[in-house]
C-alpha cells in the first residue's frame, strides 16, 4: 500500500518526500515519469513505496493545481513578491508583472517591501492595498511587522520571488529565525546580490510550506512567461468591475474613448502606475502574438 506525501526537495535525481507522519524518505522517481516527460517538482503531492532492499520509489504524482517553471514548484497557492525600498530600488512594473502572472495562474500575490528601517515603504505598499493586494513593510534587521507577514504563510504552499539583493532569504530568516538560510551581501559593483540558493526546496513554516528558490527574477524578461492579451485585463483585479462597461467592445483600455478603466484612472480610483504597467504588458503581449 502506497504512502501519501509531499516532495520537499529534489537533488540529482533523488527526491525527499515528507509523509503524513512527518517522516522524510529519500526516493527515486519511477521511469514512467521520465518516459512521459514529467519531472517531479517540490510541492508535488505524491504516492510512494518503501522498499527494504531497493530504493524507495515515487509511484504516482497527483494532479497539480498550479505549476511554476521559475521557480520549479508545484501547487503554490500564494506568491510573495519581495522588493526592497533601497539597493535595489523597487521597480513597480516588475512587481505589477509578477502580480499579474500570479493572478493569471490562480495564485494569490502578496507584496512585501523590505529594508523599511532604511527607507519607509508605506507609499509603495498603499498602491497595492488600494487594489486589494495584501502588502507589508518589514525591517529585516529589527523584524518589524514580522508576525503579520509570518501569519500569511499558514496553510499555504508559498513561493518568494523578486530581484537578487532584495533580501528574500533575509526576510525568511527574520520571520522564521529557525530556518537560518544563507544570505549574501549586496554587490556594490553590480547593485544586486549574488544568488545564494541553488535548488528548489520547501521549508515547513507556521503550518504551511515556503519555497526558497533561485533565479525567479529571470521570469520578468522571458517571453515565454506573459499574460495573454485576452486574460490581461482580468489579471489586474481592480479592472474587473469596469470590464464590459466601456463604450466600445473592442476597447484596449489604453487611451480609448469611453474607456471606463481610463476614466477610473483619471478619477484616482486605479493607481496610475498600475495602468502604466498594464499598457506596457499589453504592448508586449501583442508583439509576442505578432511574432
Amino acid at each position: 500500500m502506497g504512502i501519501d506525501g509531499i516532495i520537499r526537495k529534489g537533488i540529482g535525481g533523488f527526491y525527499y518526500v515528507e509523509a503524513a507522519d512527518g517522516e522524510i524518505y529519500e526516493c527515486k522517481a519511477k521511469g514512467i515519469f521520465r518516459n512521459k516527460g514529467i519531472t517531479p517538482l517540490a510541492g508535488d503531492r505524491v504516492v510512494i513505496s518503501l522498499n527494504d532492499k531497493a530504493e524507495n520509489t515515487i509511484d504516482e504524482i497527483k494532479p497539480r493545481t498550479t505549476e511554476m517553471s521559475r521557480p520549479p514548484v508545484a501547487n503554490v497557492d500564494r506568491l510573495f513578491i519581495v522588493a526592497s525600498t533601497v539597493e535595489p530600488k523597487p521597480v513597480l512594473f516588475i512587481i505589477d508583472k509578477l502580480t499579474a502572472l500570479a493572478v493569471d495562474k490562480g495564485i494569490e500575490p502578496v507584496v512585501v517591501f523590505t529594508k523599511c528601517d532604511i527607507e519607509p515603504g508605506d507609499e509603495y505598499a498603499e498602491i497595492y492595498r488600494k487594489v486589494g493586494i495584501k502588502a507589508f513593510c518589514i525591517s529585516n534587521k529589527t523584524g518589524g511587522n514580522a508576525n503579520d507577514v509570518a501569519a500569511e504563510f499558514e496553510g499555504h504552499i508559498s513561493a518568494l520571488c523578486g530581484n537578487s539583493g532584495v533580501g528574500k532569504s533575509s526576510l525568511l530568516n527574520a520571520i522564521f529565525p529557525g530556518l537560518d538560510l544563507k544570505t549574501a551581501a549586496i554587490s556594490e559593483k553590480l547593485g544586486r546580490g549574488r544568488h545564494t540558493t541553488r535548488h528548489s526546496e520547501l521549508f515547513k513554516v507556521n503550518g504551511g510550506y515556503v519555497a526558497d528558490t533561485p533565479g525567479f527574477a529571470s521570469l520578468v524578461s522571458q517571453d515565454s512567461e506573459f499574460v495573454s492579451k485576452e486574460n490581461l485585463p482580468f489579471a489586474f483585479g481592480e479592472f474587473v468591475p469596469y470590464l464590459g462597461k466601456c463604450r466600445f467592445s473592442t476597447c484596449r483600455h489604453v487611451n480609448d474613448k469611453g474607456c471606463k478603466i481610463v476614466e477610473a484612472v483619471e478619477r484616482g480610483e486605479i493607481p496610475v502606475s498600475r495602468h502604466e504597467s498594464y499598457c506596457m504588458m499589453l504592448e508586449h503581449a501583442e508583439s509576442i502574438r505578432k511574432y
